[in-house]
C-alpha cells in the first residue's frame, strides 16, 4: 500500500479520556443514582475532572459526603446504571474516527487496554463498531493486574505478537504513562482528556504530549521507540 509504514506499527489506547469522550454517559448515571437519593444534579464541570479515574472516584465526587464503604458499596450500583446509560450521550472525541482510518489505512494494528471492567469495554467497541477493528482488548478485569502495573500492556502486546517497544501507547492518565514507562512502551500524553486541576502532565514521563487527537494524523508527532529502560 502506497505510504504504508508512516506510522508506527502497533498502537494501544485507553479507552475513557482517549479514545472515547465517556464523560456525558457517566454524569447521566451519577445524576440518576443522585435523584434516587432525592438530591439535585451535579454539572459536567464537577465530574469531567475524574471520569479517567474509574466508578470510586466518580462515586466520590458525587457524593462527598459519603464515607469509603459507603462509596465502596455504590461501585455495583454506578456500573450497572452505567450500562444501561453506555453509549447514548458520549461517543469518540472530534478526529478519532479519522486518527483510526488513517493508522489502518497505513496497516497499522490497533487495540485497547482500559481499566474499565472488559465486559463494559466490549459493549462499547460494539455499540461503535470497533469490535473487529480492535485487534486486542484488555480491561481492568482480565488479568491479575490493572494499570499503572505494566502487566496489561505486556499482555496486549505479546498477544499481537510485538516487543513492547515497538508499540505506542496513547493514555489521558498518569496510571497509563506509568504503565507504559514500565512496560517499556513509548507513550503519548492524551491531552484532551480527563484530569484533576493539581496533574501535572508534563511531570509523568510520557515521550509525546498531544492537545487534540487530530495532531495525530502527522507520523512525525508519533514516538518511534521506547527511549526509557
Amino acid at each position: 500500500m502506497s505510504g504504508q509504514g508512516r506510522f508506527p506499527r502497533t498502537v494501544l489506547f485507553d479507552l475513557d479520556g482517549t479514545l472515547l469522550d465517556s464523560a456525558p454517559d457517566m454524569l447521566a448515571t451519577v445524576n440518576r443514582m443522585r435523584a434516587q437519593r432525592d438530591r439535585p444534579p451535579v454539572a459536567m464541570e464537577e465530574l469531567r475532572p475524574h471520569v479517567s479515574k474509574g466508578a470510586r472516584a466518580m462515586s466520590a465526587a458525587a457524593f462527598p459526603d459519603a464515607d469509603l464503604a459507603e462509596r465502596q458499596d455504590m461501585v455495583p450500583e454506578f456500573l450497572s446504571i452505567y450500562r444501561e446509560e453506555l453509549g447514548r450521550h458520549g461517543g469518540p472525541f472530534d478526529d478519532i474516527a479519522a486518527l483510526l482510518d488513517a493508522l489502518e489505512a497505513d496497516g497499522v494494528t490497533w487495540g485497547v487496554v482500559t481499566n474499565k471492567p472488559e465486559y463494559l469495554a466490549s459493549e462499547v467497541l460494539r455499540a461503535l463498531d470497533w469490535q473487529f477493528r480492535c485487534k486486542v482488548l484488555i480491561g481492568g478485569d482480565s488479568l491479575a493486574e490493572r494499570k499503572p502495573h505494566p502487566l496489561p500492556l505486556l499482555h496486549a502486546a505479546r498477544t499481537l505478537g510485538v516487543d513492547p517497544a515497538d508499540c505506542v501507547y496513547v493514555g489521558d492518565d498518569e496510571r497509563d504513562i506509568e504503565a507504559a514507562r514500565a512496560a517499556g512502551m513509548p507513550s503519548v500524553v492524551a491531552l484532551w482528556g480527563y484530569r484533576l486541576g493539581d496533574d501535572l502532565p508534563q511531570d509523568w514521563g510520557g515521550d509525546v504530549m498531544v492537545e487534540q487527537p487530530g495532531e495525530l494524523l502527522d507520523p512525525a508527532r508519533w514516538p518511534r521507540r521506547a527511549v526509557h529502560g
